[in-house]
């Protein structure tokens, strides 16, 4: 870490500070820059979305490489809702109405994915097949009517003259095209409706696929519904229940007799196309992956299928197909948002396909004399990787047939021996239901009620935190450096301000530094709505629970957070924070691109804990104090910093993650009720010395069920009171 000082005379005279002695109070304003300069924070920049750039640079080294990767994909599952995996309960499969077709046959499938929510689709198979041949899953994208589409005579005569499709009859359907013909290649394939389309109605096409704007009767603490603020902060999501759909797709498949294990594919385009780069990075079974028109450094998804708050925060879907190296992978371009594909994107997978030893497993075809497709051109690129990576052994070129395209009514899976399931709000409130008490069995198993147990519990909800929060404690030395403004001294006080910048994250922080001559090498964060402000009274002077530790002789620091302070030219704190301009109201178009505020908010408080630590040759003890409503950010900010902070004093108000009605509130962060909420993170927090309050008389059970197990029963103060300043600062000096 790199400090700066320099005192200009006429910044010290003019913004800084103004110290006289009185009563031994202070007075001061609070300013580390000029009146009417503005901090240069990236993060005040518009905000990302989905059509930004997504570059990807590829790390240098293998040992690079390799613990990236693992935290993306982290992030991914973690951003579908799927950390931990729900339950594999029984698919209760039924497959009926057997078609004979020249070369393949044609079957009805449906089964549970969660109890009560069935997964609908056709099940191709070769005619002749001798043992086990390869599966594929082919998940449609966002062509009309999904599984049954029909373009029409007149599209696919309009297709034929173009060069896109060779049969007027087949190629009304490039869906079913796809699946026919890897069947009569010897495959056995699954063809299976995204959520909302075709013979999945349960939850409708209208939200899963379209939704807008949000429904207040949705909005509520139990039995909410998709897209609402509870939804979010429990991470459940129409695209994660997507991909939990793949995933048991996937189980199907391989429970087949007929299906080998070890020769599993997935191809699709549009929005199968991002089901496939997803399943592919997260489901080691899939040995060979094809995604169709969808994977670039331009858009990354516009539908609400294809977003997920957390998900491309600081990353996109180049680094997301990048996970699947160096397992065979062939990338189709059209002229759509990935026709720059060859020079930007695909050059960068090449580098990682080398760097992992697999540079010929990698292939990428730009088919930009097309529009958006996964035309007869694409697929005959498609079943040439298929047949070479499954060593199918057929002659090539693979020229694909016509064949007997099926009706809706053919395909359909419900009958009156089979009859639709019922759906509707009550339906989409139950799978979101069971989806949470799932997770609430998984977490249950995991209490920490002993020393191995608190690990595990470490390893699945601080893996969790760690990945909604995207950051953790910065290194020192490059990572951070403090630019010292002016100081002044006054009364055995030396006070200083300065920019506390994190290059990385583009972050630019004013901090505010109170330093008694008679140092202990004692530091105090003291948190505030209010930002470095809040260590004054109203009236100029210190407050008093800050001047005791002083007079103590602890240094305590205070900071504007984003949009605290400084950050702010009316001085008005934030009521709501922003979102892309994108009209859907749908938080994973802002908060899958972007950190939520409370997110960066402790970002920023881990920042100044490793400044204070290393500021100086003799490793400071680094106290944080959040009260007055800071308490949530200090309870957060432990579940990263743990053995940094050497003692904690945190009023959380009973604040829960799980009860923010708003998803543009300050206090909103998704996933932030996943992982026991705020009780979740206290416990995270053992061994360190907490003094907590705002949690009634006992605390919560999980945070004493911690520090029981950590061996650090005394380490945890429950103050039964309602919290003050000075009861804090009491435990603080005593310990």
């Amino acid at each position: 870490m790199k400090v700066r000082r320099g005192v200009p005379l006429g910044l010290l005279a003019s913004v800084l500070m103004v110290f006289y002695t009185e009563d031994s109070c202070m007075a001061q304003t609070t300013r580390a820059l000029p009146a009417g300069q503005v901090l240069a924070d990236q993060r005040l920049q518009d905000l990302k979305d989905l059509e930004g750039y997504f570059p990807f640079a590829p790390p240098a080294s293998r040992a690079a490489w390799e613990p990236r990767a693992e935290q993306v994909r982290q992030q991914i599952r973690v951003a579908m809702g799927l950390w931990p995996e729900p339950e594999r309960t029984p698919l209760n499969a039924v497959v009926h109405g057997r078609i004979e077709q020249p070369g393949y046959t044609l079957e009805k499938v449906y089964f549970e994915s969660l109890p009560g929510f069935f997964v609908t689709g056709s099940l191709y198979r070769p005619t002749r097949v001798s043992g086990r041949v390869p599966g594929v899953l082919c998940p449609h994208g966002h062509w009309t009517d999904g599984r049954f589409t029909d373009c029409g005579v007149d599209e696919v005569r309009k297709q034929i003259v173009q060069g896109a499709e060779r049969f007027e009859r087949g190629g009304r359907s490039p869906l079913q095209a796809r699946c026919m013909q890897l069947a009569r290649m010897g495959c056995v394939v699954f063809h299976y409706d995204m959520v909302g389309y075709a013979d999945s109605t349960q939850i409708s096409l209208a939200l899963a696929h379209g939704f807008a704007t949000q429904r207040p009767e949705m909005n509520a603490a139990e039995n909410w519904g998709l897209f609402s603020p509870q939804a979010e902060s429990h991470l459940q999501s129409v695209m994660g229940l997507q991909t939990w759909t793949s995933i048991r797709a996937l189980d199907f498949l391989t429970a087949l007799p007929d299906v080998d294990p070890a020769r599993l594919g997935v191809t699709g385009a549009s929005g199968g196309g991002t089901q496939t780069f997803i399943l592919a990075a997260l489901d080691p079974r899939v040995t060979v992956s094809v995604p169709a028109v969808m994977v670039s450094t331009a858009m990354q998804g516009g539908c609400t299928c294809e977003n997920a708050s957390l998900l491309r925060v600081d990353t996109g879907n180049i680094e997301f197909a990048a996970l699947f190296a160096p397992k065979p992978q062939c990338l189709l371009s059209a002229d759509d948002w990935t026709k720059e594909m060859a020079t930007k994107g695909y050059p960068q997978l090449q580098e990682i396909y080398r760097l992992l030893g697999a540079p010929d497993a990698v292939r990428h075809h730009p088919f930009v004399h097309f529009q958006h497709n996964y035309n007869y051109v694409s697929r005959a690129a498609m079943y040439a990787w298929m047949n070479q990576q499954f060593q199918l052994g057929l002659p090539t070129p693979i020229v694909e047939e016509d064949y007997p395209r099926q009706s809706a009514a053919e395909l359909s899976v419900w009958d009156e021996q089979h009859p639709r399931p019922p759906g509707g709000d009550e339906v989409e409130r139950a799978v979101l239901r069971r989806w949470h008490e799932d997770t609430r069995r998984h977490l249950a198993a995991l209490a920490p009620v002993d020393p191995a147990a608190l690990r595990r519990y470490r390893e699945v909800v601080g893996r969790g935190w760690q990945a909604i929060l995207g950051a953790g404690l910065p290194a020192t030395g490059a990572e951070l450096t403090f630019t010292e403004s002016a100081a002044t001294e006054t009364s055995g006080v030396r006070v200083s301000a300065g920019l506390l910048r994190e290059p990385a994250r583009g972050a630019e922080l004013p901090v505010l530094l109170l330093e008694p001559r008679a140092a202990t090498h004692r530091v105090a964060l003291w948190l505030h709505t209010a930002g470095k402000s809040g260590l004054f009274q109203a009236d100029g002077k210190v407050q008093p629970a800050v001047q005791r530790l002083l007079e103590a002789g602890v240094a305590v620091a205070g900071v504007d957070l984003l949009y605290q302070g400084e950050f702010l030219a009316d001085g008005k704190p934030v009521m709501e924070t922003r979102r892309v301009k994108n009209p859907r109201e749908a938080a994973a178009y802002t908060f899958g691109y972007n950190h939520a505020l409370f997110a960066q908010r402790v970002h920023d408080v881990l920042a100044v804990i490793a400044f204070l630590r290393q500021r100086s040759a003799t490793p400071s003890a680094v106290w944080v104090v959040g009260l007055e409503g800071a308490g949530p950010w200090a309870a957060v900010a432990l579940t990263q910093a743990r053995e940094a902070v050497a003692k904690a004093a945190i009023d959380t108000r009973g604040f829960r993650f799980g009860s923010v009605t708003a998803m543009q509130s300050p206090d909103f962060l998704p996933g932030g009720a996943k992982y026991d909420d705020v009780p979740g993170a206290l416990a995270l927090a053992a061994p360190t010395a907490l003094w907590l309050a705002g949690e009634g008389a006992a605390g919560p059970a999980l945070a004493r069920t911690a520090y029981a197990a950590a061996g650090a029963v005394s380490a945890l103060t429950v103050e039964a009171t309602p919290a003050t300043p000075a009861a804090a600062v009491d435990w603080l000096l005593a310990r």
